[in-house]
């Protein structure tokens, strides 16, 4: 008798560490998951009609790290198809300096030639806190009217030092990089000047979340880009405690096919 429950015993310790390392497993692959489906730097709106006026651009920069916030930014703008006329809108609690650079290619407008642009926007001097993120205005007089999309390598840095790329650029309805910069795509002006899905003056239609939420201070992530990730990781906790379901019926079902009649 007590050489079946010794067996019995060493059965559900078995099946119990069994059980524990598939939920071990398990979480972590949420964790993965959740870390892989975390916000990047991004730019609002994602469109506009190619040589738009007198518009703003919103970057979008949430803060990723647990134990540090981002206390710098800095956007870099294209200079082979500059954006004229680029006026930085004031941050409360943040400083900008920005960067100009003669221009290999000057461009002709209305108003004269320009030979030299903005190529680098920096942020310091703020904080943006765990689960929160900063939106910095941007505005233009003119953007370019020779390009598809225009790409604004962003540098993120914490607190701790550490710094994050966003610089892949990738290719436009590809995969996502790992670290991919904001994107602008430019649509092609219609017969009429304007593009699709934009307003009179070429200009897309600004995202009213966006809108909203770049006129205030550090806030958490937009309730779209939660969502999306809540609903995604519920998914893979269900998925978890499935396996973890499943787990622990197989070590009763054990259990109790070894017990002594």
């Amino acid at each position: 008798m007590s050489t079946t429950r010794t067996t019995t015993r060493l059965r559900r310790t078995t099946d119990l560490r069994r059980a524990g390392a598939v939920t071990a497993l398990a979480a972590a692959a949420v964790l993965a998951a959740a870390g892989a489906a975390s916000a990047h730097v991004t730019v609002h709106p994602e469109s506009y009609a190619q040589g738009a006026t007198d518009g703003v651009l919103t970057f979008r920069v949430p803060n990723e790290e647990n134990t540090a916030a981002t206390t710098k930014v800095q956007v870099f703008l294209p200079t082979d198809h500059p954006l004229l006329g680029v006026l930085v809108s004031p941050r409360d609690g943040w400083t900008a300096k920005v960067t100009n650079t003669k221009l290999r290619t000057p461009v002709k407008t209305d108003d004269g030639t320009v030979t030299d642009a903005v190529s680098e926007i920096t942020w310091t001097g703020g904080k943006i806190g765990a689960g929160q993120f900063e939106d910095f205005d941007v505005a233009f007089g003119q953007l370019p009217d020779d390009a598809g999309r225009l790409a604004f390598k962003t540098l993120q840095t914490y607190a701790d030092g550490k710094t994050v790329r966003w610089i892949e650029e990738g290719q436009a309805g590809g995969d996502e990089s790992e670290n991919p910069a904001p994107v602008l795509e430019l649509t092609a002006k219609a017969a009429d000047g304007t593009a699709e899905g934009t307003a009179q003056n070429g200009a897309a239609a600004p995202d009213s979340t966006a809108t909203k939420n770049s006129r205030g201070s550090s806030v958490t992530a937009s309730a779209d880009d939660s969502t999306a990730r809540g609903l995604g990781v519920a998914g893979l906790v269900a998925g978890v405690l499935g396996l973890v379901a499943a787990a622990f019926t197989a070590v009763r079902s054990r259990s109790a096919g070894s017990r002594p009649e």
